[in-house]
């Protein structure tokens, strides 16, 4: 497969999941914030910083503005990482590799983008309308999953997009984790209710499985277990590290070049020590230096399969 179309691939999918994440965050934060006495601790604030690149004082400037802050984060041109932004990219991407992808993938995606294009902020992001709008726009953004899952041919080219889809899932549970517990000052021994949680929980699809199975009330500690170590969870860290070494073993069967040796090396030290890290050793000290170091060899792997297999310089 020749490196640009497995780049495109790859980014497709790290640019749709971006998406989804996104409109995950959105959902949970403007539902939760129509009951202002019930979630008087929420704040758009985590939202705000992964998904712009705003200062403090404008973040804390757009975060009691509903109106302002949804056109920010879903239709602002000057956002990188707005809805229209990420999937103008991801439609980009498609459109070079048509040939690689399935009719009702590039459909899918195409749709989304005029989607998107054809909203009005005036009429779609207020009141009534605001929750339809989102809605709307998360359900096309499952659907495009659900399309490309099953009517993609597995090969190489499948390998590289579930690699780009769950490297950016990875990254975007344990961005938001480490917002949430950032707020707690990474004290996971503090005594905090399952709605300190609820938000993160909601925003990762991951609440409704929490309350079947996990029974204690150390909602700090069962909180912190799902999102790193739950092997059932499908945007916990470990599942995705494992989704990412079962496609990245298959597209490096017959390379034995010393780059995917290394690749391999710098893989494997990461995946395992989060298969073997002990979890009662996580606690207020260690806690935020091992969020931190896992997201930056993952950042660090993702640099270094770009340059191995998309010629990047």
């Amino acid at each position: 497969m020749l490196s640009r179309i497995a780049d495109s691939l790859f980014w497709l999918n790290r640019y749709m999941e971006r998406s989804d994440g996104l409109l995950r965050n959105i959902r949970t934060h403007y539902t939760l914030s129509l009951d202002k006495g019930l979630n008087d601790h929420l704040t758009w604030k985590p939202v705000l910083e992964i998904f712009t690149q705003h200062t403090s004082e404008e973040i804390d400037q757009l975060k009691d503005n509903n109106d302002q802050l949804l056109y920010h984060l879903l239709l602002d041109k000057d956002n990188a990482n707005s809805l229209k932004m990420l999937i103008l990219r991801a439609r980009e991407n498609a459109r070079g590799v048509q040939d690689h992808i399935t009719k009702e993938v590039w459909k899918q995606v195409n749709e989304l983008y005029h989607l998107v294009n054809g909203l009005n902020p005036d009429h779609h992001l207020r009141g009534v309308e605001t929750m339809e709008t989102i809605d709307l726009l998360s359900r096309q953004c499952l659907l495009y999953n659900g399309v490309t899952d099953t009517t993609m041919p597995r090969g190489t080219g499948w390998n590289f997009m579930t690699i780009g889809r769950q490297i950016e899932r990875c990254l975007m549970t344990i961005e938001i984790s480490n917002k949430y517990f950032e707020m707690i000052d990474y004290n996971i021994e503090a005594d905090n209710d399952i709605l300190q949680w609820r938000p993160l929980l909601l925003s990762l699809s991951g609440y409704e499985l929490h309350l079947k199975n996990y029974q204690s009330s150390n909602y700090n500690r069962n909180t912190l277990h799902q999102v790193l170590f739950n092997e059932n969870f499908t945007r916990s860290v470990l599942y995705t590290l494992k989704r990412i070494d079962r496609d990245f073993n298959e597209i490096t069967l017959y390379d034995n070049s010393t780059e995917v040796e290394a690749l391999s090396k710098q893989f494997g030290r990461l995946i395992s020590k989060l298969k073997y890290t002990d979890f009662d050793s996580l606690n207020k000290t260690t806690l935020q230096h091992f969020l931190g170091d896992s997201r930056k060899e993952l950042s660090d792997f993702s640099r270094n399969l770009a340059k191995h297999f998309f010629s990047y310089t």
